[in-house]
């Protein structure tokens, strides 16, 4: 009985060798046999608690992957010995888990309408294009803004909106509405430089149409200038952005609506007939003036040029008489005599040719000297025109 119990842990003693002998041995020179009399309980305690320890041991062998089953000793001895390298294993495992995190967490994408803005602990380190980007988190964090998209900010809309009311350069009020189409030209200056980008790009845009409209007069505006108002509120309101280093890019200005305040809606449409009125008949006063004008010119210019022909007649008439009687100097200069007979006897014959006449003649026979003859005078006028003038 005292063989077979030899030593504290039983029959279990001799697997462990001589350290166990000799433990017990030394148990028997110090305490002798006396010493397990006064321990009647430790025998069967002890066994129990190295099979729960064994149990146990194999147990998380077969929970970590390994295999259960085997004798005590070699079941002990193999999870022992197998304990460090499942851990080793699990730490490995965790590491690569918390980088595949970390790695998921650090890659992002960015689409083709957009840009984003790479941050290093709230400043600024990059712009990320299209396509994957790397943002190691947590020390690098990524905003991500649609560059290419168009936003609309309507101004002047809206029943009780006094935005759209606006002086003109004569003293007139004018209601305007109109919208400002902008996107993101520069990233990295939209997200550093202004707070808030709608609300400036709101005040730039109603500042600039207020600047326009104070030098432009109420008619213009509301018919034909549309066009160019708008084209120069687009230059103004890029021109104001840039110098505030906004990022924004004006797309374009769409000029909607350009009314009298509702109002004095009806006055202005009277005062607007009225003025067409007014048009209309000055124009027709205008194209009178003309036609009469026109008149009056022709009728200068056809005197004017009776009056040159009157006196081209007369001055080539008075040439014309006085080259005549040089003619008649110059051959009475050579036969006086010849000259003046020729010059009376023409002077008689157009004188005489004009009135009705009886010639008499002392020295002719017959009753009283008479001398018939042919009436000459009355076969003129009796004749016809033609014969008249050949005659």
């Amino acid at each position: 009985m005292a063989s077979d119990n030899g030593g504290p842990w039983g029959g279990g003693g001799k697997d462990r060798g001589g350290s166990g002998g000799s433990g017990g041995n030394g148990g028997k020179n110090s305490g002798g046999g006396g010493g397990r009399g006064k321990r009647p309980g430790d025998g069967p305690q002890i066994p129990e608690i190295d099979e729960i320890m064994k149990k146990g041991q194999e147990q998380l062998k077969v929970l970590m992957g390994g295999r259960g089953g085997g004798g005590r000793s070699g079941g002990g001895a193999g999870g022992a010995s197998q304990m460090p390298n499942l851990g080793r294993g699990s730490v490995v495992l965790i590491v690569l888990a918390a980088a595949a995190v970390w790695l998921f967490a650090s890659l992002y994408r960015v689409d083709t309408s957009e840009q984003s803005v790479e941050l290093l602990f709230g400043k600024y380190v990059q712009t990320g294009n299209e396509g994957l980007n790397f943002a190691p988190w947590p020390f690098v964090t990524k905003e991500i803004y649609p560059v290419t998209r168009e936003n609309i900010e309507d101004i002047g809309t809206g029943i009780g909106n006094d935005a759209g009311l606006m002086l003109t350069g004569d003293q007139n009020i004018v209601d305007i509405d109109f919208q400002v189409v902008w996107n993101i030209g520069d990233v990295q200056k939209f997200v550093f430089n202004i707070a808030e980008p709608r609300e400036t790009i709101r005040a730039v845009s109603e500042s600039a149409m207020r600047e326009i409209i104070a030098r432009s007069e109420l008619a213009p505006v509301l018919n034909r200038d549309r066009g160019v108002i708008a084209q120069e509120l687009e230059g103004l309101i890029q021109q104001t952005l840039d110098s505030y280093d906004s990022g924004v890019n004006i797309v374009r200005v769409n000029f909607d609506k350009a009314d009298p305040p509702a109002e004095v809606i009806d006055s202005f449409r009277e005062v607007q007939a009225a003025q067409q009125t007014r048009d209309t008949l000055q124009k027709q006063a205008d194209a009178y003036a003309n036609q009469v004008l026109a008149a009056a010119r022709g009728k200068s210019a056809q005197l004017l040029q009776e009056a040159e022909a009157y006196r081209a007649q007369v001055v080539n008439q008075a040439q014309g008489e006085a080259a005549r009687f040089i003619a008649v100097f110059d051959e009475y200069a050579k036969a006086p005599g010849v000259t003046r007979k020729r010059l009376y006897l023409e002077t008689l014959e157009r004188v005489l040719s004009q009135v009705n006449k009886v010639i008499i003649d002392e020295s002719a026979s017959g009753a009283n000297g008479v001398v018939p003859y042919l009436p000459l005078d009355q076969l003129r006028s009796n004749s016809g025109p033609n014969s008249g003038g050949n005659n």
